[in-house]
């Protein structure tokens, strides 16, 4: 439905659109801020989506307009980025990469709109990368794979402010059904592992706490604390390239060297690229007990040690796990606000769930949004 009302309102601002596209967001079972240091990440792509109808334009303008934000945006390639509105930075910053990579392309009109929630840990914006990109090649026939993809979105976001690992752009343009996406950050070498759920389903919490991850430097400077713990560890090795290569002995050794914080960092992300391939190792057992214990222990990473949780977050996990009805909840995302990911067993899932909402609102004075989710298709072209 929403496809069809974006192709209808192209064809009233335009004309009939080149091509469609869907991008989808993705969740993360587990692995958060190991991607940049090179580790491994378990996302999924979901069935939330971005929705683009495109067209070509034979200059280098750009002219898009947004349903979901009621905005009509129109900029030139050559345009600075600054001056654009959110989501208009993401497009401009990707149209320029892939000018600076040497694509041929004209401008672009285009329509889109979508139900991934905004701000609330899901990648929103590697979807609007990914899917723009993926709808420029379509309509300008560019050699373009989707390794290639992925990492456009991702010199797009670091154009933004947001230096990102590619676990998001890696979810949304490679995705599977009934699957997760087992990446090695390192070698970006993939394995499809089955998501199989069974009595269970995969449920995200929206704590309504907003982030956004590229105007605020929590994020890259946690990453800066990464890098510091690996600058001091070349300084006795030098092929150490990044967190990856460092082994729990070796960070242990270097404790009197670094501050405090910079230590706790980087053992949260010693241990939860251990919880990552653990947690993948599970799911091919149909071990959803053992998954749940490494989700939780993850949590307890992110609040303590790499401390991006905020009370909000922590409530709702707090809430979840007093259920024995989930056997899992943490935290998904940069952090800062966002998402948790529970493992809610279907037959009780409302009543858990209305449960934890009116909790989670009496408490704080928000209202959670909550939406059943499952592993979907990546990136591609669809028709109406």
């Amino acid at each position: 439905m929403l496809l069809q009302q974006i192709a209808q309102r192209y064809t009233q601002l335009f004309q009939a659109p080149n091509v469609l596209v869907q991008a989808p967001g993705r969740i993360n079972i587990i692995g958060e801020h190991t991607d940049y240091n090179l580790g491994w990440v378990l996302p999924a792509a979901i069935d939330k989506y971005i929705y683009f109808a495109l067209g070509k334009k034979e200059t280098t303008q750009f002219e898009f307009y947004s349903p979901q934000f009621d905005e009509h945006i129109q900029f030139d390639i050559k345009d600075e980025v600054e001056t654009m509105p959110s989501w208009g930075k993401y497009l401009l910053a990707a149209a320029q990469e892939l000018q600076k990579r040497g694509h041929q392309i004209a401008g672009a009109a285009g329509v889109l709109s979508g139900d991934i929630p905004v701000g609330a840990g899901l990648s929103s914006s590697a979807a609007l990368c990914c899917g723009f990109v993926y709808g420029m090649k379509e309509l300008y026939s560019l050699d373009l794979s989707r390794k290639e993809i992925a990492l456009i979105a991702q010199a797009t976001e670091h154009r933004i402010g947001l230096n990102c690992g590619l676990m998001d752009q890696y979810a949304s343009l490679f995705g599977a059904e009934n699957s997760a996406l087992l990446l090695d950050c390192k070698s970006l070498e993939t394995q499809r592992i089955p998501l199989e759920l069974g009595d269970y389903e995969l449920y995200i919490i929206n704590s309504n706490v907003k982030h956004e991850l590229a105007a605020d430097s929590g994020y890259n400077e946690r990453r800066a604390s990464c890098e510091r713990v690996v600058t001091l560890a070349q300084q006795q090795d030098a092929t150490i390239e990044s967190l990856r290569d460092i082994s729990m002995d070796r960070l242990e050794e270097l404790t009197d060297e670094l501050v405090v914080k910079d230590y706790k960092r980087a053992r949260y992300v010693l241990h939860e690229n251990e919880r990552v391939l653990d947690a993948s190792a599970a799911l091919r057992k149909g071990d959803l007990k053992a998954l749940g214990k490494l989700l939780q222990a993850s949590h307890k990473g992110m609040r303590e040690e790499y401390q991006i949780t905020v009370p909000e977050i922590d409530l709702l996990v707090a809430l979840a796990i007093s259920n024995p009805e989930i056997l899992g909840s943490r935290m998904m995302g940069g952090g800062f606000g966002g998402c948790t990911i529970n493992i809610v067993e279907k037959a009780n899932a409302q009543r858990i769930l209305s449960k934890i909402k009116a909790a989670y609102q009496l408490e704080t004075g928000l209202k959670a949004e909550i939406y059943q989710v499952k592993a979907g298709a990546g990136v591609q072209v669809v028709r109406l």
